[in-house]
């Protein structure tokens, strides 16, 4: 039986300014959250696309109804001028894009930056909040959101555990405060690397296991979720983090929303390419995937189900092949 959960308009102490950057499904679920916490909430969009405009004609897109009480805005300096929180949720491979025009056309002096999408540049193997840094942003200012969640399940009262993480406690603690709920239990992030890089990742296992599922392989994914895990954990350590943050809710923690759910876009990708049928909604994990193989040879780590995606959606080699060549790696122990 599921729990339902609603959120009393008084539940934070402290109402503030948000702008969210990006209306597609996760975004214009941050501001629909924001504004059910009360915080006075402006979403960003571009004039001539699509699900901005749907959004200006009718306050509805296909997972939720804005209230009127949110702002919707095309003008990017007027829409962040007065906000104390700026949340970022476009696809990630635009993220840098993003960054320069808050840089060219807006004042972020004493603002926070919460970066709400999980990926790796692919041009750079950057992280997202490395990006941030790189564009001038204090350490302070720079919060991640991590963790499961799907709009269809949070919208209709279905509680979930996130987190935030961060440079600095305190931002984290912050951020917490700020967005905590009956609906979402957040935790504090304690390493920004390992949050990343596991949340990023886990796209491309829902990648993989959508492959599974269109093979007809369920049972596997239980494989999947303890190896997939352990590559994760590797190259978290090999970069600086703490290789636990893969066991935690940034990535393993993550898996269901990810793996099983029928919501995924990633597994729904993986399914239909298993299949040979196109999917068009907007896989992370596809750009992740080379990302990280990217990454994986740089820094000289084993993540054979990594690049094993990659080499699948770049080289255009069959799921079976790409099973079987997984099969006959050598043998080994079970936590190398």
């Amino acid at each position: 039986m599921s729990l339902k959960y609603s959120i009393p308009m008084d539940y934070t102490r402290q109402k503030i300014k948000v702008t969210v950057i990006g209306c597609g499904r996760w975004g214009s679920f941050q501001a629909w959250y924001a504004d059910q916490l009360g915080h006075k909430v402006t979403l960003y969009g571009l004039t001539g696309d699509i699900t901005y405009e749907q959004l200006v004609m009718t306050r509805k897109n296909e997972y939720l109804t804005l209230p009127k009480s949110i702002e919707l805005s095309d003008d990017l300096p007027r829409a962040v001028k007065n906000a104390d929180i700026v949340m970022v949720s476009v696809p990630s491979q635009a993220f840098r894009s993003v960054m320069g025009e808050l840089r060219g056309k807006c004042d972020m002096t004493g603002k926070y930056l919460v970066t709400c999408m999980k990926g790796i540049e692919i041009s750079t193997g950057m992280r997202l909040s490395e990006i941030a840094l790189e564009f001038g942003l204090e350490p302070w200012q720079i919060a991640v959101l991590a963790g499961p969640g799907h709009v269809q399940e949070f919208t209709v009262g279905n509680p979930s555990c996130m987190l935030f993480d961060g440079y600095e406690r305190a931002t984290v603690e912050r951020m917490v405060e700020y967005f905590k709920s009956p609906l979402i239990r957040f935790y504090y992030g304690t390493d920004v690397i390992g949050t990343e890089i596991g949340a990023a990742a886990k796209n491309v296992m829902g990648i993989v296991a959508g492959v599974l599922d269109g093979m007809g392989l369920t049972t596997l994914k239980g494989a999947l979720m303890a190896r997939g895990s352990r590559e994760v954990a590797r190259l978290i350590k090999q970069l600086g983090g703490n290789p636990l943050s893969a066991y935690g809710l940034c990535h393993i923690g993550d898996y269901e929303t990810t793996l099983f759910s029928q919501h995924s876009h990633n597994r729904m990708w993986g399914e239909n390419y298993a299949k040979g049928k196109k999917y068009d909604k907007l896989a992370e994990g596809v750009h992740t995937a080379r990302a990280m193989s990217l990454l994986a040879d740089k820094h000289g780590v084993e993540m054979p189900i990594t690049c094993a995606v990659n080499t699948m959606i770049l080289d255009k080699v069959t799921p079976r092949t790409v099973m079987e060549q997984l099969f006959d790696r050598t043998l080994k122990d079970d936590f190398n």
